[in-house]
């Protein structure tokens, strides 16, 4: 099997994000319009529903992985169970309307109101599960192998610190370094290296 560093996640998040924003979205919009434009854009958000549903059961057991075997801090552990947390609403509460959608095209009923607005909340639900999700990343480090340098030859552009490479502030690469190399001892020292 080909290793992908440090897991699967990664890859089948962004589909169920993709998908099932998309649907949320298209449920919303279709819900006010008229014509044949609204079936045809309706049975593209039941598509997408259906699956996002789907491929969120994958992203679920790849998290589950991922939550298990990626390397951590007790801050990382933190945040990296209230983003499982989310997700466990998240999954439960999409494949709940994947279900009722499929009861709804099956009876020859419309998506009325309550769906929408259940969609609408799933689609809240979702964004809340994706930044955490974002979070534990980016700002926790939490699968990350390496952090890059600021500096190097053809980057002459400025950073968020308004900073450009070779003028970055003293102990920048420092604190870079250290951070990524603190987490990994700290992941080592406190017994969170494992899996749970």
């Amino acid at each position: 099997m080909i290793e992908i560093i440090p897991n699967w996640h990664p890859i089948f998040v962004h589909f169920t994000v993709a998908l099932l924003s998309l649907s949320v979205a298209l449920f919303t919009v279709t819900h006010f319009m008229q014509g044949p434009l609204k079936h045809q854009w309706q049975v593209v958000a039941r598509w997408c529903l259906w699956f996002g549903a789907a491929i969120t059961v994958i992203t679920a057991f790849t998290g589950l992985y991922a939550y298990n075997t990626v390397a951590h801090d007790a801050a990382s552990h933190a945040a990296m169970t209230d983003h499982r947390n989310w997700a466990v609403v998240t999954i439960g509460l999409f494949l709940a309307l994947a279900v009722w959608s499929i009861l709804i095209v099956r009876n020859k009923q419309t998506f009325g109101i309550v769906f929408v607005v259940a969609m609408l909340i799933g689609g809240v639900v979702l964004a809340s599960t994706a930044w955490r999700g974002g979070e534990a990343v980016y700002r926790f480090g939490l699968g990350v192998m390496s952090l890059p340098k600021v500096e190097g030859e053809g980057h002459a552009h400025k950073h968020a610190d308004g900073q450009g490479h070779g003028n970055a502030t003293p102990n920048t690469d420092d604190d870079m370094t250290d951070f990524s190399m603190g987490k990994e001892e700290e992941s080592r020292s406190d017994g969170h290296d494992h899996a749970h």
